[in-house]
């Protein structure tokens, strides 16, 4: 229509000047007019109805699963209940053992060190042995803290090798090594004195000596009471009590040890035994011996009812599982408020 009413005003306009303008006019306002008309709808949207709105089949899908994961906390809190459950029967029956061995009768070493003996049927046995320690090669282990009336003290374990005394005839005395217990950061200073003592007190012998203007016979009746002396002390055997125990587990977060530099974190009983010279097979005991004297009470030996206690005991589990299975419960019981509603309404 549009089309027959513009070749009509074309007409006019050529006999009247006024009609060519608005002839003009109009053509314009017909082409703007189909510039405006929407254009046609895709062909692929009859096919999903609307597009970016999901069909009835999706949401069904989407919330199935999200139904299903609101049960997955409580599923995994369970779970978690349960190990400490198995966790706690597990401690319960090596406590038992520990204590079992514990209670056996000691074991005298220079009698069974010549023997052959297996490290593993060992553990967590009582070791008795007379002998000497080698303070010379004694090895700290630590930092380690100790903790008395509330306040904490940093010190060292001190592992030393110890060689049993001589036994009967013929047999090879092997020698171990003891931890013999905790030792305040001074007393390392102590300890290494102590082992250059012997030096010193030769070099002031052989000083009293010349002194003494070289008499054959002075030296002779001066000496001889000392050396009668220094060997009666010296054959002195030591007792020692210990328990058993093999190398220690560390952590991610320990250091490894370093044996050119002299600093062990934790107890390899390998690699110790190496540097102080003896076998990697070496018996390794934790000393438990109470009799500690008042003049000199370092090093303070372990106490026997620490080597049955873990840092998770059966009790804690027990208190774990108990706080995982309420964890479950109450995520359940939110997981079917969260469903109910949804169910109402439809």
């Amino acid at each position: 229509m549009t089309g027959s009413i513009s070749k009509t005003l074309i007409k006019l306009s050529r006999s009247f000047p006024t009609l060519r303008r608005c002839s003009r006019v109009f053509s314009t306002f017909s082409a703007s007019e189909t510039n405006l008309r929407p254009p046609p709808p895709p062909s692929f949207l009859p096919s999903i109805g609307l597009a970016g709105v999901p069909s009835q089949s999706q949401e069904k899908e989407s919330g199935r699963w999200s139904k299903s994961l609101l049960f997955l906390p409580g599923v995994i809190t369970f779970g978690l209940g349960t190990w400490q459950i198995f966790r706690r029967q597990e401690k319960i029956k090596l406590l038992d053992y520990r204590k079992e061995r514990l209670d056996m009768e000691p074991l005298s070493w220079n009698q069974i060190g010549s023997l052959k003996h297996n490290l593993d049927s060992l553990e967590f046995r009582k070791v008795i042995c007379e002998g000497k320690f080698d303070e010379q090669k004694s090895i700290f282990i630590g930092p380690r803290s100790r903790s008395i009336s509330g306040v904490t003290e940093n010190g060292y374990y001190v592992i030393s090798p110890f060689f049993p005394k001589e036994g009967e005839p013929g047999s090879v005395q092997i020698p171990i090594l003891v931890n013999r217990g905790w030792v305040p950061r001074s007393w390392q200073n102590r300890s290494l004195k102590d082992s250059r003592g012997p030096e010193k007190s030769s070099d002031s012998n052989t000083t009293d000596a010349q002194v003494d203007g070289g008499s054959i016979w002075w030296k002779f009746w001066s000496q001889k009471p000392r050396l009668h002396k220094d060997k009666e002390h010296s054959e002195i055997p030591i007792k020692v009590v210990g328990v058993v125990r093999g190398s220690e587990k560390p952590s991610i977060f320990v250091p490894e040890n370093d044996p050119k530099s002299g600093q062990w974190f934790y107890v390899e009983i390998p690699m110790i035994a190496r540097a102080c010279g003896l076998p990697e097979d070496t018996l390794y005991i934790e000393d438990i011996n109470e009799n500690a004297s008042a003049k000199d009470p370092y090093p303070v030996p372990k106490d026997a009812s620490t080597l049955i206690h873990y840092s998770v005991m059966p009790q804690d589990h027990l208190n774990y599982t108990i706080t995982w299975y309420s964890l479950s419960a109450a995520v359940t019981s939110m997981a079917f408020k969260r469903i109910k509603p949804r169910r109402a309404r439809r």
